[in-house]
């Protein structure tokens, strides 16, 4: 589908002007004459993107922008302000007001259609980050599988999850699971840059499942830096006597209390080093069928695929 921009200007001679061009360059182009035109079409459908004229005498741009910015279903939307003012103050109180870009008035095509597509590219990239660890997403990870298997480069998926999360999270409430989740994407991160591959990867998938892409000749060391990084710090995420204890006591629906371990975190290892690996839905298969296998070992482990 093609990307959908808002133009909003009280100018109709601009707003045919900038239409055509940006249709042109292959987008779908709405446009409103006014602020209460703009903001009834922003919700009825949210566009990917808003270009909006500062001066309108119905309602002048900042307005339509900080209105925008307060509803739910519009807040993130991008906007880049059309502006004949070119002084700086009134260019920072757009920005101040959540504006990801601004163009002055009179402007160049190129210029316009440049600014269009990197915001929209940024706010991708933004979009595919997970908002609690700021690692990258399914999109990035099926995007960076996709490229080492089309390359026919040698590669090794990761796939990781803690064990006993659910219960973790359950007897010690949501924030400090938080906390948790966070603390594994670090140590992902931690272990990444431990393990010597220039080009290693980290993605979340999402809850606690972590996915890296690393060389075959470092992921081995990556797994064990992992481990370390993890081990080395989880216990602080406990009470004090619970941690002593090595385990949490959790009453489930029926009232039973059961004992959980200490969260561990399981790694599973597909790599193309000893056999084809033809796309990356296999490689996230295998992965995933090591990670159970490591799964039933005690304490933080991984498993590494080497059949032939």
């Amino acid at each position: 589908m093609k990307e959908q921009i808002l133009v909003v200007d009280d100018d109709p001679d601009i707003l045919q002007f900038v239409r055509m061009n940006l249709e042109l360059e292959g987008f779908e182009v709405v446009t409103a004459e006014g602020g209460r035109e703009a903001l009834d079409k922003a919700h009825d459908r949210p566009p990917e993107l808003v270009l909006l004229d500062v001066m309108m005498p119905e309602m002048d741009g900042l307005t339509v922008l900080s209105k925008l910015r307060g509803s739910s279903s519009t807040a993130n939307v991008p906007v880049i302000v059309l502006t004949a003012k070119a002084l700086a103050e009134d260019r920072v109180k757009g920005l101040d007001l959540g504006a990801d870009d601004y163009i002055t008035k009179p402007f160049e095509v190129e210029e316009l259609v440049a600014r269009v597509r990197t915001v929209l590219r940024r706010a991708q990239q933004m979009r595919d980050l997970s908002p609690l660890t700021g690692l990258p997403g399914n999109f990035r990870i099926a995007a960076e599988l996709e490229d080492r298997v089309s390359a026919s480069r040698l590669f090794a998926v990761v796939h990781a999850d803690l064990d006993n999360f659910k219960a973790f999270n359950d007897h010690y409430g949501f924030m400090r699971g938080d906390l948790v989740i966070k603390y594994t994407a670090q140590a992902l991160l931690d272990a990444a840059a431990d393990c010597g591959d220039p080009d290693a990867f980290v993605g979340h998938v999402g809850g606690d499942d972590f996915v890296g892409v690393i060389h075959p000749d470092h992921v081995e060391g990556f797994c064990q830096s992992m481990i370390k990084h993890y081990d080395d710090g989880i216990l602080d995420f406990y009470d004090t006597a619970e941690a002593l204890q090595g385990y949490i006591e959790v009453t489930d629906r029926r009232g039973e209390r059961h004992a959980f371990p200490i969260a561990s975190i399981s790694m599973g290892v597909a790599t193309n080093q000893r056999r084809k690996i033809s796309s990356e839905w296999e490689a996230s298969a295998v992965a995933s069928e090591m990670k159970e296998f490591a799964k039933r070992l005690p304490g933080s482990s991984y498993q590494i695929d080497r059949r032939t």
